[in-house]
């Protein structure tokens, strides 16, 4: 069972996930990292989401970035949205989706492309390396 799942639309966001991943094993926090897109693979996602044990969801994406809301209207349980930089808007498009999120569907927002963050957050939800 892992403690954190982080989850990104693309396999293009790869390199973002591992920058979480890379501060969850510094944490030693379990974590497992999948590739679904909530527009291209809704059902995978929903079987994913409901079937977890994660405690805490990371979603990495870019563009109209859906994914973290897309978690969080499916869950309880919190999650963090990394913004991925594109070609055209820098991450901006994907930064003010994120954030924009209706009442009721909370989703925590870290700065463009930064995993690494995510991770941290993560910890400190968990109340891990807080002491």
């Amino acid at each position: 069972m892992p403690d954190v799942s982080i989850i990104c639309g693309s396999s293009s966001d790869e390199e973002i996930a591992k920058k979480a991943w890379e501060v969850l094993k510094g944490y030693n926090i379990s974590y497992d990292c999948q590739v679904i897109s909530a527009h291209r693979d809704p059902d995978r996602l929903d079987e994913y989401i409901s079937a977890s044990d994660a405690r805490v969801f990371i979603c990495i994406a870019g563009l109209a970035a859906a994914l973290p809301g897309v978690v969080a209207s499916k869950t309880k349980k919190p999650v963090i949205g990394v913004p991925v930089s594109g070609k055209l808007m820098g991450g901006l498009d994907a930064l003010l989706s994120i954030v924009q999120m209706p009442k009721g569907v909370p989703v925590a927002c870290v700065g463009v492309d930064n995993g690494e963050n995510a991770a941290h957050l993560a910890a400190r939800i968990l109340g891990i390396g807080t002491e």
